[in-house]
């Protein structure tokens, strides 16, 4: 896929005109929190040749370049756009734009309180297993996982299918809502073992206003823009982008469905 960067076609000047096609990363792009296949980069790589392509994502940078990108390969340089943590951190044909600050939104005393009761709450569940990082802080959200982020993939596995018997993460998300009603926060369940934490309006749809701005710099007005994702479902962390009037969605619910989904809508 990096081979071919340098010969991808202007914006303006792809084939399929005005369109754009936004990719959810863990379990649509990716195994969740694993590499992607060759197989799906080849797959990008072909369609980045008809149209624009980029991912949204609500991990950071970090980890869509270590489930993306290689040790020699610059994920930013993989996609016309990446949007991690929702379009909060996002680059335009690897430059990067402008970004947002949870902390600056939120301010530190509401923060302390939020983390703390996020502590207490935890530190009551009883599941299978605990290991480390319990809540990540990122640039435009916070993540918290029950189990930790620490977890193997095999603790992963099993702690998603305790979740979807008890709904540890679902109840966590009931007991912050009714904790912190006058807080403007969102809360969306995503992966396999934790949820995301960020003031409303900066689910993924967040990502499509730096779409929009793309009319002014390049001329391209995305006019059609197909998103992928797993977590489709309200509640779920792909809810909002994928019911938004401005997308035309597509449910998936793995890399191996993505990529036959994207084959037959693009001939690929």
């Amino acid at each position: 896929m990096a081979q071919a960067s340098s010969v991808y076609p202007p914006l303006e000047d792809r084939p399929i005109k005005e369109t754009i096609c936004l990719f959810d990363v863990d379990e649509t792009l990716t195994p969740a929190r694993r590499a992607a296949s060759p197989q799906m980069l080849q797959l990008l790589s072909a369609l980045r040749h008809k149209c624009a392509i980029g991912y949204v994502g609500g991990s950071d940078l970090i980890k869509q370049q270590e489930q993306l990108g290689t040790p020699a390969i610059n994920v930013t340089t993989l996609f016309d756009f990446c949007f991690a943590e929702n379009g909060l951190t996002a680059f335009r044909l690897g430059q990067p734009l402008a970004s947002a600050s949870f902390i600056g939104w939120l301010g530190e005393d509401k923060y302390k309180h939020l983390v703390n009761f996020c502590l207490r709450y935890i530190s009551e569940i009883d599941c299978p297993v605990k290991r480390g990082t319990f809540i990540e802080f990122r640039n435009g959200m916070i993540n918290i996982s029950p189990i930790g982020r620490n977890a193997t993939v095999q603790e992963r596995q099993e702690f998603n299918k305790f979740d979807e018997e008890h709904k540890i993460r679902e109840k966590f998300v009931a007991a912050l809502k009714e904790k912190f009603p006058d807080f403007s926060l969102t809360f969306s369940i995503g992966g396999q073992i934790s949820f995301d934490v960020f003031p409303t309006g900066w689910d993924k749809t967040y990502c499509l206003q730096h779409l929009e701005h793309e009319k002014a710099i390049s001329g391209v007005d995305y006019k059609t823009i197909h998103f992928f994702g797993d977590k489709t479902h309200k509640g779920g962390n792909d809810y909002e982008i994928y019911e938004d009037s401005r997308t035309i969605g597509h449910a998936v619910d793995s890399p191996e469905e993505t990529i036959k989904v994207v084959k037959e809508l693009f001939a690929l």
